[in-house]
């Protein structure tokens, strides 16, 4: 399990305002998406776009998909071409995993949010970024690393209230002021062969299954074969037998299995709004004694294995169902044999061959107040429709 929990009190990071390092991290980019992830080219499309609004002195806020960890280091190949440094809200676990990291990130521009309470010192930094115009501001909405490039998940309306709050102190300013949105969509293309990408982690994850090697399956048979006996897995352990059905029905089994009598305990009833949302509620719950230190170690061990089911509930979330149905390109098959790689050894291997597209959509103005639309907040909804228009996705993708 990756530490993405941390049960120790909160103390915000604030950003780095010099911009020596982020000079310095911007020209080393390059390289470290190369060796660290294999990507091989970047290419900026419509940034005119972004430094348009820059030049008008707009508050300019960027939201990315979020696929791959390595999304952040791209943009700053779109920092350069538009010729100003960005801040970028980042979530606080990756702050408190290694020393030089954090660091760098901090110098890079990054400042912590936290993902498993209100944190009111985030979304005030990321007001006044925007309020004064001092940067662009990076927030992903929708706050995790999905990997898959071709599924856009849920986004979070924080993204819209930051907007609006920032919007409404530049419309005091004299004269007014704008806060705008670039929605931007990052795109990668594997060139390098798939079926060779995807035989060592199958091969490795095979024989701790204590199979034979299949190397003389199709890959997407392959693929399927070891997810099933991966769920199967898991079941067993949970609900005491393997089910029959649907991958799609068989997650949404586990999962509320796995929920509900988390939820009963420390929160007196089951939700349905998304599983991130649910997930995110119960940490909330689990966490303050924890990281207060309020309990004993006993105590703290049980919570733990709480924590350790959610981690696996949103694992079996980022597994869509259909996402190999039909035929699935390569980059959807070596997103699912990562998917694989990353849940049982916390690693992602190298594969190279890489290339990153990032195109940045038309500006949306940000207004003071929140046109009402049912339930969905109007500005989200143009962020969204942008991101699937610029990544080629259906209306339910």
């Amino acid at each position: 399990m990756q530490r993405i929990v941390i049960d120790k009190p909160y103390v915000p990071v604030p950003p780095h305002r010099g911009r020596l390092w982020a000079w310095l991290l911007r020209m080393y980019a390059p390289r470290l998406l190369r060796r660290k992830y294999g990507v091989v080219s970047v290419k900026c499309l419509h940034s005119e776009r972004l430094a348009a609004s820059v030049r008008a002195g707009h508050g300019v806020m960027i939201a990315p998909n979020h696929c791959r960890d390595e999304d952040p280091f791209l943009l700053a190949f779109l920092s350069r071409e538009v010729g100003t440094h960005f801040f970028l809200m980042a979530s606080w676990h990756i702050f408190m995993q290694d020393r030089l990291q954090a660091f760098l990130l901090r110098r890079g521009g990054a400042f912590s949010v936290y993902r498993e309470g209100i944190d009111r010192a985030a979304v005030s930094t990321a007001v006044e970024i925007l309020a004064t115009a001092e940067r662009p501001l990076v927030i992903f909405p929708e706050g995790f690393v999905s990997r898959t490039n071709d599924q856009l998940n849920e986004l979070l309306d924080g993204t819209a209230l930051i907007a609006r709050t920032a919007a409404k102190k530049r419309a005091e300013l004299t004269p007014p002021g704008k806060v705008v949105v670039h929605p931007v969509a990052i795109r990668y293309r594997f060139e390098g062969s798939v079926e060779k990408a995807a035989a060592g982690v199958l091969d490795e994850i095979e024989t701790r299954l204590s199979w034979r090697t299949q190397g003389e399956r199709p890959l997407k048979e392959r693929i399927a074969r070891v997810g099933k006996a991966l769920l199967s897995l898991k079941e067993m352990e949970y609900l005491g037998e393997a089910r029959a059905g649907s991958i799609g029905t068989r997650i949404a089994t586990l999962t509320d299995a796995i929920l509900a009598p988390l939820e009963k305990e420390w929160l007196g009833k089951s939700r349905d709004d998304g599983v991130p949302a649910r997930v995110k509620r119960l940490r909330t719950a689990i966490l303050p004694e924890m990281a207060k230190d309020l309990v004993d170690e006993s105590e703290r061990q049980r919570r733990w294995k709480h924590l350790a089911d959610l981690y696996l509930v949103l694992q079996l979330f980022h597994y869509p169902p259909d996402y190999l149905a039909s035929d699935p390109t390569p980059e959807r098959l070596l997103e699912t044999v990562e998917r694989f790689e990353e849940d049982l050894t916390d690693r992602v291997r190298v594969h190279g061959n890489l290339h990153a597209t990032v195109t940045v959509g038309e500006a949306i103005e940000a207004s003071t107040t929140r046109e009402s639309r049912g339930g969905n907040d109007p500005l989200m909804e143009q962020i969204q429709g942008q991101l699937r228009g610029m990544l080629g996705l259906g209306a339910g993708s």
